[in-house]
């Protein structure tokens, strides 16, 4: 397993890391996903241990808590060889105490999530969402605290638009306050907005993205093609509209692509969607999730060795998109390429 320092910050992370949303499933979208007991769990992350994959995703609002709770159930024993990541701010019920990134949220949720994970300090503690009605010094003085009580060890963002990430990362410099070292994002070959603002953000300020739905939502996984209906074992059938959109038109052709690189290389369909991933610039870590043994298992095959620069040349081609202003300038000429080239 190839590990890579999370931002600019001193933590290593696998490049590969396991997302928790399966573990205590229950409701229309975390149901879908999966109901992972504690006993499951633990066989899953033996398996990732096994593999070098020390990293575990999970999120307060996960099946309300029982994500959590699971995690910490299947981790016991064994804190000190893991990594725990977990996410506040999303509404955990409908009292005005209940959402948001107010001080006193902060606390409250931070410390329910210790008890739920059954530890004393989370590893990576992330906002799961921009809380506009509190103010950015009031949440990064919190975790400021938070960190110096020894209760969290490093911050990060999840699903940030750029101008607030950059205003936190501003304000956290001028007062002194932690930095985000990581910006939970979405990214994948059948979306690849992150390329436009969040990513050159990312590498100029040094916060490493941790990448979910890395296969579209379950549509990389080789089962949905042109032609085709949807498997009746997809979860698409009631989860399509929590996730992100998809172009049908453009998904098939970047399925078409990856089935042409399959047997090319001999790898799946998954495979070669992960590693083109973990080849992108800023990119520290890409979350997988699994229902089962097997599944992860092939998951982790996507490590280990690179796709030819032909081979990403064809899928950069087959997923590309015309980037929306002020962007496309930069992409379509060179007098504006010349000034700030693409990473990608």
């Amino acid at each position: 397993m190839e590990y890579r320092n999370l931002g600019a910050s001193g933590l290593r992370v696998p490049v590969l890391s396991f997302g928790a949303g399966t573990f205590g499933g229950s409701g229309p979208l975390f149901g879908a996903w999966g109901n992972t007991d504690a006993a499951e769990a633990r066989r899953l992350i033996d398996i990732s241990l096994e593999a070098g994959v020390n990293f575990f995703d999970t999120a307060d609002v996960y099946s309300g808590g029982a994500s959590e709770e699971v995690l910490g159930q299947a981790i016991a024993g064994r804190r000190d060889a893991v990594l725990i990541s977990t996410k506040i701010a999303l509404p955990m019920g409908d009292g005005p105490a209940e959402w948001g990134t107010s001080r006193s949220r902060l606390i409250c949720s931070t410390d329910d999530a210790l008890k739920r994970l059954r530890t004393d300090y989370i590893d990576l503690l992330q906002l799961h969402a921009f809380d506009a009605s509190t103010p950015i010094e009031e949440v990064l003085a919190t975790l400021d605290g938070l960190i110096a009580a020894g209760k969290i060890r490093y911050v990060g963002v999840s699903n940030f638009a750029g101008w607030q990430l950059m205003k936190s990362l501003g304000i956290a410099e001028r007062h002194g306050y932690p930095r985000y070292v990581a910006h939970q994002v979405y990214y994948s070959l059948a979306g690849r907005d992150y390329e436009w603002e969040l990513m050159p953000l990312a590498a100029d300020q040094g916060v490493g993205a941790l990448v979910w739905s890395p296969l579209a939502w379950g549509r990389l996984t080789g089962k949905i093609r042109r032609g085709q209906p949807l498997p009746e074992g997809s979860r698409l059938h009631q989860t399509a509209d929590y996730g992100p959109p998809v172009d049908d038109e453009k998904l098939y052709d970047i399925v078409d692509v990856l089935f042409e690189i399959s047997e090319e290389t001999g790898k799946t369909v998954p495979q070669i969607a992960l590693n083109w991933l973990i080849g992108r610039p800023t990119v520290s870590s890409v979350i997988i999730g699994a229902r089962n043994e097997e599944q992860l298992r092939q998951n982790f095959g996507a490590v280990g060795w690179s796709l030819s620069k032909e081979q990403v040349e064809k899928l950069d081609k087959a997923s590309a998109v015309t980037a929306p202003y002020p962007y496309f300038p930069y992409r379509r000429q060179e007098a504006f390429a010349r000034l700030n080239p693409p990473l990608v």
